[in-house]
C-alpha cells in the first residue's frame, strides 16, 4: 500500500508540473483566440477587450491558473472558444478514440514482438537471426508518417478498408456485432501504422532481455541438465527477463498515445489529433491545454500499471524499505 501512495504521489506532482508548465507556454504564445478580430475594421479595440475581459484572458497568470486548477480537478477544463462548447463534451469521446487506438496497437505490437524477439534471439547467430535484424533496421528506418501515407494510398486506390473515420454511415443499423466489425475495420489501418512503428524497437528489446538470460549461469545449467527448451523459456528465461520487458510496457503505452495524435490527423481517425490541431491553428488555448494534460495523464496511467505489475512480480521491490 505504501509503495501504491508513493507512486501516486509522485504521478501527481508530475502531472501538476506538468499542467503549470503547459499552462504557461500557452499563457506565453503570442496572441489569442481573439487576435483575427483586432485586424478586423469592423470590430472595435474596445469590444475586443471586452470579450479578452468576459474570458478572463486580462487576468493574472496566477489567478488564471488557480481559477483553471480548481476547475480541472473537478473533470471541468474550461471552454472552449472555437466551439463555442464546455471542452469536457468534445474531449471524452475523442480521448476514447485515442484509448481505443494507442491500446489496440499496443496489444498487436506486443504481440508479434513478444514470439519475434524470442526467434530471433534464438536463432541470433543463424541467417533467420539476420534477416530479422536487418528487417527491424528496415522498419526503424522508416518514419510512421510515411507508413500513414502509404497505408492511406493504398486502402484508396483498392477499395478494400476505409480511410477515415471510425464507422461508416450505415452503422446505427447494423447489431452489436456488425458496427464491432465495421469500428474494427476503421481501426485495422491505424493500429496497424501505429504497431508497425513501434514493433522494431519491442522485439529488439524482447530479443537483448531473452538473450541476456541464455547466457547466465542458471540457463546454462539448465541447458546441461536436460530440461527441455520450452520448460527452460517458459519457466525460467520468462521470468527472468520480465522486468525490463514490464518496464518497457509503460513506456511503450505513452510512445503510442504520443505518436497516435499525428497519425489520427493524417488517416482521418476523429481522436484527440485532429481536435488537438485545429485548437492550435484556431488558437483556443484551453482545448490546447486539456490535450496536453489528458495525454500526459495516460502516460502516468501507463507507465503507473507498469509500476505496478514490477512490484507484483518482483520481490525484491516489494522487500525494499519503504
Amino acid at each position: 500500500m505504501r509503495y501504491l501512495l508513493r507512486r501516486a504521489a509522485h504521478s501527481f506532482f508530475l502531472l501538476t508540473a506538468v499542467s503549470l508548465l503547459s499552462f504557461a507556454f500557452a499563457s506565453l504564445t503570442p496572441g489569442d483566440f481573439y487576435s483575427e478580430m483586432q485586424m478586423n475594421p469592423r470590430i472595435s479595440a474596445e469590444t475586443v477587450r471586452r470579450l479578452r475581459s468576459q474570458q478572463g484572458l486580462d487576468r493574472p497568470f496566477p489567478a488564471r491558473y488557480a481559477d483553471w486548477a480548481v476547475r480541472a480537478l473537478r473533470g471541468d477544463f474550461g471552454y472552449s472558444l472555437a466551439y463555442r462548447a464546455p471542452i469536457g463534451p468534445l474531449l471524452w469521446p475523442r480521448a476514447q478514440a485515442t484509448l481505443l487506438l494507442a491500446i489496440s496497437a499496443t496489444c498487436a505490437a506486443w504481440l508479434f514482438a513478444l514470439p519475434l524477439g524470442i526467434w530471433h534471439a534464438a536463432a541470433r547467430r543463424k541467417t533467420i537471426g539476420q534477416t530479422l535484424k536487418l528487417v527491424f533496421s528496415l522498419l526503424l528506418s522508416v518514419p510512421d508518417l510515411l507508413l500513414a501515407v502509404v497505408f492511406a494510398s493504398l486502402a484508396a486506390e483498392s477499395g478494400c478498408l476505409p480511410t477515415g473515420g471510425m464507422a461508416s454511415s450505415a452503422s446505427a443499423s447494423m447489431n452489436l456485432a456488425g458496427r464491432f466489425a465495421d469500428t474494427a475495420r476503421h481501426l485495422f489501418l491505424p493500429a496497424s501504422v501505429l504497431a508497425l512503428g513501434m514493433l522494431p524497437v519491442l522485439a529488439r528489446h524482447v530479443r537483448a532481455s531473452i538473450a541476456e538470460a541464455m547466457d547466465a549461469p542458471f540457463a546454462l545449467n539448465a541447458r546441461a541438465l536436460g530440461i527441455p527448451a520450452r520448460r527452460i523459456l517458459l519457466h525460467h528465461l520468462l521470468p527472468a527477463a520480465l522486468n525490463p520487458l514490464l518496464a518497457l510496457f509503460g513506456l511503450s503505452l505513452g510512445t503510442l498515445l504520443s505518436a497516435s495524435l499525428l497519425i489520427e490527423v493524417v488517416m482521418g481517425w476523429p481522436g484527440l489529433g485532429p481536435l488537438f490541431l485545429d485548437a492550435i491553428m484556431a488558437r483556443d488555448l484551453a482545448i490546447v491545454v486539456a490535450v496536453v494534460m489528458l495525454s500526459t495523464a495516460f502516460v502516468i496511467l501507463g507507465n503507473l500499471a507498469a509500476d505496478l505489475l514490477l512490484y507484483r512480480f518482483d520481490p525484491r521491490i516489494r522487500s525494499k524499505p519503504s
